[in-house]
């Protein structure tokens, strides 16, 4: 139980992903092939069921990429659910407070970092298979990943005391939202988001925290500019892009 894609993040390096929102093992061994270092099984905003959870992580670990699971909401119960599944962490949506933020952490880790419920028969733990209760729990706590979305203008006014909250790997800015809750839905290139944006980009890189945010290419490598680590693009953007690179050489 080794979180790769953690260990780059730690380490400085990039990590590039892939959201896929409806229920594929096989979309997830694709991407892995690819060459991306993780892959965000969306259950936010997609079709995908616990069931289906469970089988793309398992597509995951066959290919060597990272799965990491968006919940529904930031509930115990919620983010419980997948990480039971066997995803190597959660990118939990909508964390507008520093409360919030602690329910995020504790939901995902075992004591005493956390509350989450530690169950023998379920797959995150091996079915019980391989280690004791308490080591599984050890190498949890050290494995998993927790990112936070921070989306809301409540939580970039918070946000000094968001980042400072402990258990915390990655905060994620996410655009779409943020620019809505800013009053200029779908404009996050609009100077009020850029500039909401960059100021928490800043006050996570001050924090010595890995910041993370989505978009094309263009953005990814804008947002590698300002030193984020945590990128990925939709499914439906990487085969728009290639879509549209097939149609030019071959119309």
């Amino acid at each position: 139980m080794r979180n790769e894609m953690k260990r780059k993040l730690m380490s400085g390096d990039p990590a590039f992903g892939v959201s896929v929102m409806f229920p594929s093992p096989h979309v997830v061994d694709v991407v892995g092939r690819m060459g991306f270092d993780w892959v965000l099984i969306d259950c936010e905003h997609g079709s995908i069921s616990v069931e289906s959870v469970e089988l793309m992580a398992m597509a995951a670990e066959a290919v060597g990429v990272t799965a990491i699971a968006r919940p529904s909401v930031n509930s115990f119960e919620a983010i419980g659910q997948v990480m039971d599944r066997g995803v190597m962490g959660v990118q939990v949506p909508h964390v507008r407070t520093a409360e919030d933020a602690r329910r995020a952490v504790e939901a995902v880790k075992y004591h005493p970092l956390g509350e989450r419920s530690l169950a023998a028969g379920v797959r995150s733990s091996s079915y019980g298979q391989g280690m004791s209760m308490s080591e599984y729990a050890e190498v949890s706590n050290r494995e998993t990943l927790v990112c936070l979305q921070i989306e809301d203008a409540e939580a970039v006014e918070n946000i000094d005391e968001i980042v400072g909250v402990e258990g915390v790997d990655v905060f994620f800015v996410g655009p779409s939202d943020l620019s809505q809750s800013l009053g200029y839905p779908g404009r996050s290139d609009h100077p009020v988001v850029r500039e909401a944006m960059e100021r928490v980009f800043g006050v996570i890189a001050a924090a010595g925290k890995v910041s993370g945010s989505a978009g094309d290419a263009g953005a990814a490598v804008r947002y590698r500019e300002l030193g984020v680590g945590y990128l990925y693009a939709h499914l439906t953007t990487v085969l728009g892009v290639g879509v549209k690179a097939y149609w030019g050489e071959v119309r």
